[in-house]
């Protein structure tokens, strides 16, 4: 499921969405203020920002947010109610809002929403190769892949934004989170072990490409190419 980074530095108000997020299925990430929001956003495939935080207000995360990552969803939060408070924080690049008091109910169903127009799924096909992200796994001409967690995620990872360049550090981030190890060459070695088990031409890669002093990115796979 995707991971989704609750910005927000009220203890109470991240219990409950917490609580709520996470029985749906939802990767959680946790920020209390605007600086660690940036520190973890290149983790989160959706971002619920409040607006009023300490070191860098919502407005300047959501700023630099869209600027950086311009695919990823905003849902802003904001106890302020009136219509150029919602317009300016919709202008900056939040994708949504609810106003607090909220139901977290209606949080879940707009996070839902954002992430099903984001183009986030529960499969991802590409040509032989079949994503099955509830089941966190990977079939390859039918076949099973027997995949670890980390080749899994990076997978994951770089099929969900075919045609972007990741670099090393980002995947790292992504993939790793907090226990990531800091070194570069642990990607590749990653990357090998699941070139391999995808049965890549390493001459003509199917699906991962080496970008030359950047990092990687999944191939978009042509009409001719698909099922």
């Amino acid at each position: 499921m995707a991971n989704v980074l609750i910005v927000d530095d009220d203890p109470a108000i991240q219990q409950i969405l917490r609580a709520y997020l996470s029985h749906e299925g939802y990767g959680l990430l946790e920020a209390g203020d605007g600086q660690e929001a940036l520190d973890k956003a290149s983790q989160a495939d959706l971002v619920v920002l409040d607006l009023m935080l300490p070191k860098r207000s919502g407005w300047e995360v959501a700023q630099i947010l869209r600027r950086q990552f311009p695919s990823l969803p905003i849902l802003m939060l904001t106890a302020r109610n009136e219509e150029q408070e919602r317009i300016q924080g919709l202008d900056l690049g939040a994708d949504d809002y609810v106003t607090k008091p909220f139901s977290p109910r209606e949080v879940v169903a707009r996070v839902r929403a954002l992430l099903r127009r984001s183009g986030l799924k529960d499969e991802l096909v590409f040509g032989d190769l079949r994503i099955r992200v509830r089941e966190h796994a990977a079939y390859l001409k039918g076949e099973a892949l027997p995949l670890s967690k980390l080749e899994y995620d990076l997978l994951l990872t770089l099929a969900h934004y075919p045609g972007m360049v990741w670099s090393r550090e980002r995947l790292m981030e992504r993939v790793w989170g907090s226990d990531f190890p800091g070194v570069d060459r642990v990607v590749d070695v990653h990357i090998a072990g699941l070139r391999k088990k995808l049965a890549e031409d390493s001459d003509n890669p199917r699906y991962i490409e080496t970008v030359r002093g950047v990092g990687y990115r999944f191939r978009e796979v042509t009409p001719e190419e698909s099922p």
